[in-house]
């Protein structure tokens, strides 16, 4: 591993050992802090596509942890690090709750409940409708990465990656899917995904596995990544953004290691796979995949085959986000809260709108025709691009 790499991972707290967050307070005595790699300073675009912010609202840090909002036709829920839950509908609050103990992950929702993740491994769960408790779970450690709801159960993966199926009634536990983890590996906050009749989860090694949805059994594993190298820093090779699905193929993308797709089916047979390294991850449409790779560079590969089709390399260790694609456009941000806006084609600047300065550590996600941003700040942003 590079120490820019080792820099940037240490610096935010991504690395765990076993089942315990090691470096949690190394930045009194790591180096690569205050002089690790400079991000690269953007250059003046002529903008080819109008953007503006329809609304902002601030709704609390998140502290070092990383918070994920969850649009549900126009409602948007959000979480923050003091356990603050917000419902918004056009930028205003239809409801603000308080969960009475500090929260690591979130949010997971659809029109009936809303779920949230603590530092202590408790699920809670709320009514999407007014925000009145509904049920609270446990599992095996803290929760990072916000819990999916699916018609069979709420995931939950927790931060010793175990991934638990909860029953969305009254938060019973169906089953818990348990794998050995590596000494060392990257600190995920990649949410379980649903598809089909089963539940895809990223792990450390490098390893996609498509779990029953009945009873938790592995079905079949693909690998996205081959750890390899002298030290256990040079084997982190883990699966950290959540896979992404377009009819029967499953795409995802590994910490130093390799973009790959997979058949939908019980062989998952793999269809193609690029050395790309990313813990950003990425997006699909119908002919295009994009991914955002360690360095910052977004690219654009076709879906079909994994040939290349661009690269956009302006945006140099700006820490930028996974993508979004929608009407033409990718979306990305970056460390500073700046959006960027590529032209699908070609992956040229199309535009560039600012948030509140600081970090965005999530994929800009779609709010119907718009992009929506959550800062590390608490900013949640609701940006036309067109």
């Amino acid at each position: 591993m590079s120490c820019r790499l080792l820099a940037l991972f240490v610096a935010a707290g991504l690395l765990t050992a076993g089942c315990a967050t090691i470096f949690e307070s190394i930045d009194s005595i790591n180096p690569f802090v205050s002089s690790g790699p400079k991000m690269a300073v953007l250059a003046p675009i002529s903008n080819s596509a109008g953007v503006r912010t329809q609304w902002s609202v601030g709704v609390g840090k998140a502290a070092g942890y990383v918070f994920t909002p969850a649009v549900v036709g126009n409602a948007i829920y959000v979480a923050s690090a003091d356990g603050t839950v917000n419902k918004l509908e056009d930028g205003k609050n239809v409801w603000k709750i308080k969960a009475g103990q500090p929260l690591s992950a979130g949010v997971g929702a659809n029109g009936r409940m809303v779920v949230v993740g603590t530092p202590k491994g408790e699920v809670l769960a709320y009514s999407a409708e007014d925000g009145r408790p509904l049920w609270q779970a446990r599992v095996s450690s803290e929760v990072l990465a916000a819990p999916t709801i699916g018609d069979d159960g709420v995931a939950v993966k927790s931060g010793d990656n175990r991934v638990f199926l909860l029953d969305a009634g009254d938060g019973g536990r169906k089953w818990v899917y348990q794998r050995s983890t590596p000494s060392l590996s990257v600190r995920s906050v990649a949410s379980p995904v649903f598809a089909d009749r089963y539940v895809f989860v990223g792990f450390p090694g490098g390893k996609l596995v498509a779990l029953s949805i009945q009873n938790g059994a592995p079905v079949w594993e693909g690998a996205v990544a081959l750890p390899k190298g002298a030290t256990e820093l040079d084997r982190v090779a883990d699966v950290v953004a959540p896979p992404v699905i377009e009819g029967r193929q499953v795409c995802a993308v590994a910490f130093q290691g390799r973009v790959a797709c997979f058949d939908l089916g019980q062989s998952g047979a793999m269809i193609w796979s690029r050395d790309i390294s990313s813990a950003a991850g990425l997006a699909l449409d119908g002919r295009y995949l994009f991914v955002t790779d360690d360095k910052g560079a977004v690219h654009a590969l076709d879906r079909l085959s994994g040939s290349s089709l661009w690269k956009q390399d302006k945006l140099l260790n700006r820490r930028v986000s996974g993508p979004v694609v929608r009407r033409g456009l990718v979306a990305v941000a970056d460390a500073e809260g700046i959006v960027h806006f590529l032209s699908r084609e070609d992956g040229s600047f199309a535009a560039r709108q600012k948030t509140d300065g600081t970090p965005v550590r999530t994929p800009v996600q779609l709010l119907g025709s718009d992009f929506l941003v959550q800062t590390s700040g608490g900013n949640v942003s609701a940006i036309e691009a067109q």
